[in-house]
């Protein structure tokens, strides 16, 4: 390390003058171009075989004590204690202390491999030992520099902090931050738990368009795009929803897509314009069926993955083994906000009852629309244990069955937790008569200015005409899961890349 870098090492490099943070730069080109006239370009090394990482040599120190390894790592400290010195190099694993030792090594690669800077990775092979102070280390015999760092990394006692750098840099966050790595790791586990859950029990996964020539599946404001060959504007699909009935309608029975959508609306804490959604469809049964299927799923994966059904987040315990709570949309609004909208005989009853409430109302709104108004305002932050909130309004509903016995309310819910939103399901809607009646309610809206309002599916009629069979649906947050599995306080913590707006 080299003097400046000795005398600078106490800040982390964000912090650093921009004239220091130069200055360590061209000192570490100067050691790389040291390296590439002395034939030792770091640049040039094309593999490097390691017979252990890092947690397999303090896992199975036992039997691996006084053998020679092999492993790679990038240096994160380093110790010079005269004679001797200490670093420690991280994999993708953990952290494992490397001995160097003059002896051992000889003269001139000692003085070498003290000229190594923190961030470098290295290939190493040494005899596996325990320290006097306990730590299991290896003992080099003999390392190769594999890739030169040119930048130097934030101080490692503050760490990398500043969420901007951490979210635009997430490369640097891991190397800092490693515990960040591990929510990236439960995120590839729970996929692949979702996966093999679906496919135990006998559905099929498949894949739909991005590019959609329709705005549908959900009300959300749509990123829009133009494929030149066509002259055509397209969506980027905010739901694959209209697909994958279709494919109930061709006999498929049981799908699920786990991908992308996207939504080109508001980023907060709970919100990215692209996310990850799963939706699942099943023939012949109800959202009576997707609650079981939702409580099972996500109770299941997080036993595979996390190895218990009880969380923490952010300090609130949440136990997510069934049965899951249970209410009604107006039994949730008559509990926390003190309004029974049943008892309302006309809209222009609700719109009283609610303006004496103190709350704003814009233009005409419906009974159904008021209620789905005062449970976002006064229930929804209430739910804290996983709740199924069912019966939702038609108004708010439209690509979801009607009850049989109030065709005013749909047979749908949506699960709530200490999150927020999780999850929405329906009875789907198979009437191809009352689907084009909610198609032409949706376009009134369109046209009166609701961007979010959905366009007429023509196909998606044709294929209803054809005969969807009573069937179940459902969409989780991926990625609001995932914020609940890893006691994250912002959706951005389990995106590797989230949205960011570019630096000027």
């Amino acid at each position: 390390m080299s003097q400046e870098e000795k005398n600078t090492h106490g800040l982390g490099a964000e912090e650093l003058p921009e004239l220091d943070i130069n200055e360590l730069r061209q000192v570490r080109r100067a050691k790389l171009a040291e390296l590439q006239a002395d034939g030792k370009d770091p640049f040039a090394q094309v593999k490097f075989d390691f017979s252990h990482s890092s947690s397999e040599i303090l896992d199975n120190f036992e039997s691996l004590e006084g053998k020679e390894v092999c492993f790679a790592g990038r240096i994160m400290s380093m110790r010079d204690m005269g004679k001797a010195s200490f670093c420690h190099l991280q994999d993708r694993e953990g952290r494992l202390q490397l001995y160097i030792k003059i002896d051992e090594i000889g003269e001139l690669e000692y003085e070498h491999f003290k000229r190594l800077d923190l961030g470098d990775i290295i290939g190493v092979t040494g005899e596996v030992f325990r320290t006097r102070r306990g730590e299991i280390s290896v003992k080099l015999s003999k390392y190769v520099l594999l890739t030169k760092s040119l930048q130097p990394l934030p101080e490692k006692f503050h760490g990398l902090k500043d969420t901007d750098i951490r979210y635009r840099q997430r490369y640097l966050d891991m190397i800092v931050n490693p515990e960040v790595k591990n929510n990236f790791i439960i995120r590839s586990k729970t996929i692949k738990a979702i996966r093999k859950f679906m496919d135990d029990r006998g559905f099929l996964e498949v894949e739909t368009p991005l590019l959609n020539t329709k705005q549908g599946g959900a009300a959300a404001r749509p990123f829009t795009t133009h494929h030149n060959a066509l002259d055509l504007d397209l969506y980027m699909r905010i739901a694959p929803e209209l697909y994958l009935k279709r494919l109930i309608v061709g006999g498929l029975e049981r799908v699920y897509e786990m991908g992308k959508n996207f939504r080109n609306e508001g980023i907060s804490i709970k919100h990215n314009p692209e996310f990850t959604m799963m939706e699942v469809y099943q023939a012949y049964t109800d959202y009576n069926g997707m609650m079981e299927l939702t409580e099972s799923l996500i109770s299941s994966v997080a036993l595979e993955v996390l190895g218990t059904t009880k969380l923490t987040y952010q300090g609130v315990e949440i136990e997510l083994a069934p049965p899951w709570a249970k209410i009604s949309m107006n039994d949730a609004v008559k509990k926390y906000a003190n309004m029974d909208f049943e008892s309302f005989l006309s809209d222009k009853d609700a719109i009283e009852a609610v303006k004496a409430r103190g709350v704003a109302i814009e233009g005409s709104p419906s009974k159904g629309d008021l209620l789905n108004i005062m449970f976002e305002k006064f229930a929804e932050e209430k739910l804290i244990q996983p709740t199924f909130v069912y019966d939702y309004p038609v108004e708010v509903s439209p690509l979801a069955k009607r009850k049989a016995d109030n065709p005013a309310m749909t047979e749908r819910f949506e699960v709530f937790t200490v999150i927020g939103e999780m999850g929405n399901a329906f009875s789907e809607l198979n009437d191809p008569i009352d689907q084009m009646g909610r198609f032409a309610e949706q376009v009134k809206k369109r046209e009166a200015g609701d961007v979010e309002a959905a366009e007429m599916d023509d196909d998606y009629i044709t294929a209803l005409e054809i005969g969807l069979p009573p069937t179940g649906g459902l969409g989780i947050g991926i990625d609001r899961l995932l914020m609940l599995m890893t006691d994250s306080y912002s959706i951005r913590d389990v995106i590797l890349f989230p949205t960011m707006k570019p630096k000027v």
